[in-house]
């Protein structure tokens, strides 16, 4: 008889303490036991450390100086016993059934990353979690490409995948460079490691989202700046890894693109940096949308059709605000 594999399930907790009983649950209620639970408290002021105390030896708490999740998921790696790690944001949920269905797929595949559909909690005014969104996509809906799907369009929240302790032995650890888009780059190192995905139907987790306490809504440009970083981080990857195919190509320059677009308006130096990056790919790079941009680029030179834009947003924006400020009377 084959030995019941174990599932390290690893919390990094920062500040948590309004949400964490929940999340720990939801662990707890899971219609598969055999698993552990590794609560990394990274430095919180709050009640959380206590709460970890709490659970006594039903988990596993360390605790740890404020480095970052990434440095708290990396410490509950190094720590778990599992064949398979269910890393779980401390406020977002396991259903009852998700470790049991995604170790079931996991092994009948032998895959190693599985992911299943999530559904969104979003705050109310009130401060009210509310049932939102259904997220049901496939990663070959994005592309057949893996590394490029997960690379652009494709997210699922880490309380939607479960990995192969292969898989993330062959990545690594959590990448503490990009501390606003970790666990999309640890999604995304599966498929540049050669990960094999599978998915698993129907909802298994959920997460919740904040109105106004996500990292990449609080700080937009250190979003945009992670997003550059990551872009070079993989272009180099790709050099050494199989090269620059013209599909890779494409998929830089978009995102490239993006970057020197946000970064046109509001750092100009960083502009220039990803315009380089976009040149040394291609140097009759032309944006591929919008339209208008694309035309003028053709006629202007793409630098200048930023310009152009630019103005164009802000008169548009000026003229908007300007008529809101009229009254309008009726006859």
């Amino acid at each position: 008889m084959h030995a019941v594999p174990l599932v390290s399930v690893v919390i990094p907790c920062y500040n948590a303490e309004q949400y964490l009983a929940e999340t720990i649950t939801s662990v707890l209620s899971q219609t598969w036991q055999d698993f552990e639970i590794i609560a990394v408290d990274d430095g919180s002021t709050d009640n959380t450390a206590n709460l970890l105390r709490s659970y006594g030896s039903k988990i596993r708490a360390e605790f740890s100086p404020n480095r970052g999740a990434s440095a708290a998921r990396n410490l509950g790696t190094t720590l778990a016993r599992g064949k398979f790690i269910q890393y779980l944001d401390a406020d977002d949920l396991l259903r009852p059934d998700a470790l049991e269905k995604r170790i079931q797929a996991l092994v009948s595949s032998d895959a190693d990353v599985a992911y299943s559909d999530w559904q969104r909690l979003t705050e109310n005014q009130a401060g009210k979690f509310l049932l939102g969104d259904v997220i049901s996509r496939r990663i070959e809906d994005v592309h057949s490409d893996p590394q490029i799907a997960l690379f652009t369009d494709f997210w699922a929240p880490p309380a939607a995948l479960l990995y192969h302790r292969r898989i993330v032995e062959a990545i690594g650890s959590w990448n503490e460079s990009l501390p606003i888009i970790q666990d999309a780059r640890f999604l995304l190192d599966a498929a540049l490691m050669g990960g094999k995905f599978v998915y698993v139907p129907g909802v298994q987790a959920d997460y919740r989202v904040h109105k106004a306490n996500s990292l990449s809504r609080r700080n937009p440009i250190k979003f945009v700046v992670d997003c550059f970083n990551n872009a070079c981080q993989v272009e180099e990857f790709w050099k050494v890894n199989g090269g620059i195919t013209s599909e890779r190509q494409a998929t830089l320059e978009q995102v490239y693109g993006g970057v020197a677009r946000f970064f046109f308006e509001h750092d100009r130096p960083t502009f220039y940096e990803a315009l380089a990056k976009i040149h040394a790919l291609n140097p009759n790079y032309l944006p591929a949308g919008p339209r208008s941009l694309r035309q003028l680029s053709k006629l202007f030179g793409y630098e200048q059709a930023e310009a152009i834009a630019l103005n164009y947003r802000r008169l548009k924006n000026f003229t908007h605000s300007f008529t809101k400020k009229i009254p309008i009377t009726s006859a």
